[in-house]
């Protein structure tokens, strides 16, 4: 199949990746855009992935203050250079997120930052909900209020507020993967008048 840049050109725009990743991941997948859309996620995993490890030193605290300036959020993302930390798809990551956090209040940056009494917690609920039911029920009753639970309180894993097709950490994967360099949220702060 003939590959066109108009298609090139939409599946870079749903994506962010390169022109060049855009075409081969449609030559890939025969035109398909949703193959192709797949094809490039897959890849921006694993380069995330690979990246992982890698230092963060560098990086920006962003802000977000919102109409009437009673609501507010600092976000701390590191990246490995400061030319990275320069570039207008790092920065306008930092002011999304900074967002976010005031739309959103997450409580935790990522799964592993909610404190096991708060997850035990919520599993007591589930159990006192659940009565008498069987215990493989209760459990899959448990794991899906806790991915819910996840999913309102756990920043990284929100839904990203811009586009809720994506959760917040497939959009720090897609620019880790567009920048080449590890990307980290490390903190966020939201505070509101009254609050």
């Amino acid at each position: 199949m003939e590959i066109s840049a108009s298609m090139v050109k939409e599946l870079r725009q749903l994506s962010g990746a390169g022109v060049m990743d855009c075409r081969k991941a449609l030559e890939a997948a025969d035109g398909d855009m949703e193959k192709a859309s797949a094809l490039l996620r897959e890849k921006a995993l694993a380069t995330a992935a690979k990246k992982a490890d890698r230092e963060t030193r560098e990086g920006l605290i962003g802000n977000y203050v919102h109409m009437g300036s009673k609501v507010a959020a600092l976000v701390e993302v590191t990246c490995e250079s400061d030319f990275v930390a320069r570039t207008e798809q790092f920065q306008t990551l930092v002011r999304d997120l900074a967002m976010q956090v005031v739309a959103a209040r997450p409580g935790w940056v990522r799964v592993e930052d909610v404190p096991v009494e708060v997850v035990e917690e919520e599993l007591r609920q589930v159990a006192l909900e659940a009565g008498g039911k069987p215990p493989e029920i209760v459990e899959r009753i448990a794991q899906g209020k806790l991915a819910k639970f996840y999913e309102e309180n756990v920043l990284m894993e929100q839904p990203f507020i811009k586009d809720d097709s994506m959760k917040v950490k497939d959009l720090v994967t897609n620019v880790i993967a567009t920048l080449g360099e590890n990307v980290v949220v490390r903190r966020f702060a939201r505070l509101e008048v009254g609050g």
